[in-house]
């Protein structure tokens, strides 16, 4: 597993966090929203909780609706996940409700869909899940051309994630303005709950908030971008 920057670690999953984009399909044509959030979780000490709501707008919210809803705990020294719940409602009927326990000491993963029998997955080692393994990247050391391994568990099984750094680039961002941003893509061989098709680029700011700005991700059709539009943090200095 990659190695966590103490700086930046000091400062994401030390407070609370917002992060809110506007996600648009290949040309532009804006589908939705994405909304992050992180909080401290006052069920469990040291422990936070990674909140995610995913909404269709416009003309796509009219043709099929989407609003779906992701719940990580997570806690200890790599923030790993404990638990994961789910809630997709997705067109016209679709309502699909799912729940997954971590038992990262015995390297064990416990998993239900709409409240039918758990299935058990041996996994060998400690992972993160889709979410906790985006917040768990932005705090590790990163450099050009020196990949880093973060183990994710998704459809069912084990991944070990490579994520690969390019150089630093200058963007433009209507929240942040110019900043440079350090490209970065986990090369994944799973979809996951949302089909992919091709590289994700998650584009981090090159300072101790590693504040993902932009997001890009190919599809089987055309590529989705979600763009900050949002964005507030209480350790993060000068980004409020």
């Amino acid at each position: 597993m990659g190695v966590t920057d103490d700086t930046i670690e000091s400062i994401v999953y030390k407070g609370e966090e917002r992060l809110k984009y506007e996600v648009s399909w290949s040309g532009g044509i804006k589908i939705g929203e994405l909304h992050l959030e992180v909080n401290k979780n006052t069920e469990a000490a040291g422990g936070y909780t990674i909140k995610a709501i995913v909404n269709a707008s416009g003309l796509f919210h009219f043709f099929y609706p989407v609003d779906d809803s992701f719940l990580t705990g997570v806690d200890g020294e790599n923030y790993l996940p404990l638990h994961y719940d789910v809630e997709q409602v997705e067109g016209r009927s679709y309502h699909a409700l799912r729940h997954t326990e971590y038992d990262q000491e015995s390297g064990v993963v416990r998993y239900s869909k709409n409240n039918e029998q758990v299935s058990e997955f041996q996994v060998g080692g400690q992972v993160h899940n889709e979410f906790s393994s985006f917040f768990f990247t932005r705090m590790l050391t990163l450099k050009h051309d020196k990949p880093v391994i973060v183990p994710t568990f998704a459809d069912k099984k084990r991944h070990e994630v490579v994520v690969q750094t390019g150089e630093a680039i200058r963007i433009k961002n209507k929240v942040l303005g110019n900043v440079t941003v350090l490209p970065v893509s986990p090369i994944m061989d799973f979809k996951g709950l949302y089909d992919k098709a091709g590289d994700t680029v998650i584009f981090l700011t090159d300072d101790t908030c590693r504040i993902p700005v932009r997001i890009t991700s190919k599809l089987t059709v055309g590529s989705l971008t979600a763009e900050l539009v949002s964005y507030a943090s209480s350790t993060c200095p000068g980004r409020q």
